[in-house]
């Protein structure tokens, strides 16, 4: 055994696709580190200054401006990614690729800016949230300029982690100096937003400037060609916040902030789980669209991560809850332990749905699961946050999310056998 692991281990160190796969990871973490801990570490003051309160209307605002952001983000973060792994040495070819998603990315960012405001100046119920809705919108232009999905498909993560880390402590120290008291909740995306936008700027020059690749004139026909090459992905993307964010949305105006503020307790913790183990299926995702033969060793991997996550959150919920939140967000901890089982359904779907499917050209099937699971969802949510809250927001959540990753995996399944006896 001993002298087979050896022998594993020397075959590891030859390969040069596991090397590119090791660096990615520790950089991909790094970068997500950067996105994830150092908010945590401002969880604790932010619960303590601005309250319950506060944090419902960051949480509602972030779960308006996370449709828009699904809209701006389209399908390019997987079908961009996939395209530019698979022509990264046609420097031509992917100087095109990165041109039309971003100007395809620019135009819906300027439709729905005007589609928000709109809504805003139309619907009561969002005109009380117009200021953080208006500010939490400035986080998407730094966003589409920091391309982190360019970085993933050329395998080149370093960069990019690295400029995260620094630019993100900065904003982070901005949080403990200007937000003292409970007003000064709008700062928080103010600082997230400047954050995007620094970043952004820096990694442009990095992908023009250092690395030579080119902007081209935007054409009217590849726009819409790159479009609809999207349109699968974006509306599988799409269609779980009519489950997810619209749950939120409906606390905000059934319930109060105070209980999208309970709820986001403890779905706070749950995305940060979550979105550390997507590090591995992105460093994996562009490796596995030249290598899709590797998905069941991924596959076994990954779900084996999830559960075990997904023990812990919910084993230590409570004690979670009281370490880093507030006395008043105690009931936290219950949404925390149904969104932990959840975990594992989420990571289904991303390794059979999103590092599978899309992989082998079969965007529809995945795009037609979550729809039909996802209008069950926004149909089970109204009466369900209605009479139970933010618990019934939960378990909307997960019986959504059970749905979904039970359906991706059965017909992934079909997929592999078939394609077996081919």
């Amino acid at each position: 055994m001993t002298r087979r692991l050896k022998q594993y281990w020397q075959q590891l160190r030859a390969s040069h696709d596991a090397r590119v796969l090791a660096g990615n990871f520790f950089w991909l973490t790094l970068l997500q580190v950067a996105g994830y801990l150092f908010p945590l570490i401002t969880l604790p003051y932010l619960a303590h200054v601005i309250g319950v309160d506060g944090f419902g209307k960051i949480a509602f605002a972030a779960a308006v401006i996370s449709w828009v952001q699904t809209v701006v983000d389209w399908g390019f973060v997987y079908t961009a990614t996939r395209d530019v792994a698979q022509n990264r040495n046609d420097m031509a070819k992917v100087s095109e690729i990165f041109s039309h998603v971003l100007w395809a990315r620019c135009c819906l960012l300027l439709l729905s800016f005007g589609v928000l405001l709109g809504l805003i100046y139309t619907l009561s119920s969002l005109r009380v949230y117009a200021n953080i809705l208006l500010v939490s919108f400035l986080i998407l232009p730094g966003h589409i300029l920091f391309p982190d999905w360019f970085f993933q498909a050329i395998e080149k993560m370093k960069y990019i982690a690295v400029l995260n880390v620094v630019v993100k402590l900065i904003f982070t120290v901005l949080v403990f100096v200007f937000i003292t008291e409970a007003e000064d909740y709008i700062y928080q995306p103010v600082f997230t937003a400047l954050g995007y936008l620094v970043s952004g700027m820096i990694a442009m020059w990095i992908i023009l400037k250092r690395w030579k690749y080119r902007i081209v004139k935007p054409s009217f026909k590849a726009i819409v060609r790159a479009l609809k090459e999207g349109a699968d992905v974006f509306v599988n993307n799409l269609m779980p916040n009519l489950y997810n964010s619209f749950s939120v949305m409906l606390l905000g105006t059934t319930s109060g902030s105070f209980a999208s503020g309970v709820f986001e307790g403890g779905n706070k913790f749950l995305t940060i789980v979550h979105q550390f183990q997507m590090v591995f299926s992105r460093v994996c995702f562009p490796y596995l669209s030249r290598r899709v033969e590797k998905h069941r060793i991924f596959s076994i991997v990954n779900v084996g991560i999830a559960v075990f996550f997904a023990c812990i959150l919910y084993v230590l919920a409570p004690m979670i809850v009281k370490v880093m939140l507030a006395p008043e967000f105690a009931e936290s901890a219950i949404v925390l332990r149904i969104l932990a089982i959840s975990l594992v359904f989420m990571v289904l779907n991303n390794t059979y749905g999103i590092n599978y499917l899309i992989v082998v050209h079969r965007e529809q099937v995945l795009r037609n699961i979550t729809i039909v699971c996802s209008i069950l969802g926004m149909l089970l949510a109204y009466p369900m946050v209605k009479h139970y809250s933010y618990v019934g927001a939960a378990l909307t959540v997960l019986m959504c999310r059970a749905m979904i990753g039970i359906c991706v995996y059965g017909y992934a399944k079909r997929v592999q056998r078939r394609m077996a006896l081919s």
